[in-house]
């Protein structure tokens, strides 16, 4: 099974078009130490060949074309991304999916809350139905994946619901201090190969690591987890925002409740950074929080970061 790391940052992507901070100037001015991501996505394969996507980012156009594996290879018309799964509704993990309206082929699974959301946005509609089928990930229930018409490509997943948010624009502000959160708003996702052992955990989005999730995680091969924020109020004191990191669902990294503390006796073989934000000293590979989190054993994701199971 191969991992594909499409787009390693979080929405905004790095460095953001509208941020001035000092690791998005580094960032800009070519520094070799602080390199520019684009935004959260993963592609996996059993065989080379067929291909689904995890989360479709606002920058997957580019993400399709620095890839080679995942460029057309017959025909005028072709593609090997067979489906795309979605963890949540946000804007950076499903403004991608219009990217992919020019009358393609493929399935396209997210929970009943995701769905939901998708088929109340009118935009939505120029998937076409005839062409794009909606599929429902049952949570807590392990499903083969499947190409369009069915066809099987050799990966099941099994959706589990995480401690999260309801997406920002489907925020109410009515529903007290959750917001209208409900279980499916966020999901982690194990794949795996259908004909061997290998799996990875994919968790762009964790607010917390509750009881049930330190035991799914526990001994496991790879895990790629969020990685949003090292501070939980790093956008605060770096100027850039008024929201901590669990108020947008995002766990920090540093911290008693932080994932490094987190992980720390969990036995996991590896473990990546992923969705990673903009103001992160973490993208600096000449921070003292890379340092870290390095020492620790976390590894932190760059685009094209390619891992085989």
């Amino acid at each position: 099974m191969e991992i594909l790391v499409l787009g390693s940052a979080a929405g905004g992507g790095f460095p953001q078009w509208n941020c001035n901070g000092p690791l998005s100037r580094r960032a800009r001015d070519g520094d070799p130490r602080v390199k520019p991501r684009t935004q959260s996505s993963i592609a996996v394969s059993a065989d080379g060949e067929r291909w689904a996507l995890f989360n479709a980012s606002p920058d997957l156009r580019q993400q399709l074309t620095e890839q080679p594996q995942l460029h057309p290879r017959e025909g005028l018309r072709h593609t090997p991304v067979a489906c795309v799964a979605l963890t949540n509704a946000d804007v950076d993990h499903i403004a991608g999916l219009l990217t992919m309206r020019e009358r393609q082929a493929y399935a396209l699974y997210a929970s009943e809350r995701v769905q939901a959301a998708l088929r109340d946005n009118p935009i939505f509609g120029v998937l076409d139905p005839a062409l794009v089928e909606r599929r429902v990930l049952p949570l807590g229930r392990p499903m083969a994946l499947a190409g369009p018409e069915g066809g099987p490509i050799g990966l099941e997943v099994e959706p589990f619901a995480v401690p999260g948010k309801v997406a920002l624009y489907l925020e109410d502000p009515q529903a007290g201090d959750d917001f209208g959160t409900q279980e499916g708003d966020t999901i982690g996702l194990r794949i795996a190969a259908v004909d061997g052992d290998a799996c990875v955990y994919y968790l762009p989005g964790c607010a917390a690591l509750d009881a049930p999730l330190i035991e799914r995680l526990r001994g496991a091969t790879l895990v790629l987890f969020d990685g949003t924020l090292y501070r939980d109020d790093e956008m605060i004191a770096a100027g850039l925002g008024r929201k901590t990191g669990r108020r947008m669902g995002h766990m920090p990294i540093a911290g008693p409740e932080g994932s490094l503390a987190g992980f720390a006796d969990l036995e996991v073989a590896r473990k990546v950074y992923v969705h990673v934000n903009n103001s992160n000293p973490i993208l600096a590979e000449d921070s003292p929080e890379r340092a870290a989190v390095e020492a620790a054993g976390w590894q932190v994701a760059e685009d094209g970061l390619r891992i085989t199971l």
